[in-house]
């Protein structure tokens, strides 16, 4: 696993969830129109 810094304001801690052919990752409302970067920090697992 590499080892990444990353400066910003908020973390958020969460599950990606399915929908349609992709996935998503929800953060709050008041993120909308904000620069995000998403680190996997887990391998995926087929459910």
């Amino acid at each position: 696993m590499g080892q990444f810094t990353i400066n910003g304001h908020e973390v958020v801690d969460g599950d990606v969830k399915a929908t349609g052919n992709g996935a998503h990752v929800y953060v709050p409302k008041r993120w909308r129109g904000a620069d995000v970067k998403i680190v996997r920090i887990s391998d995926p697992t087929d459910e």
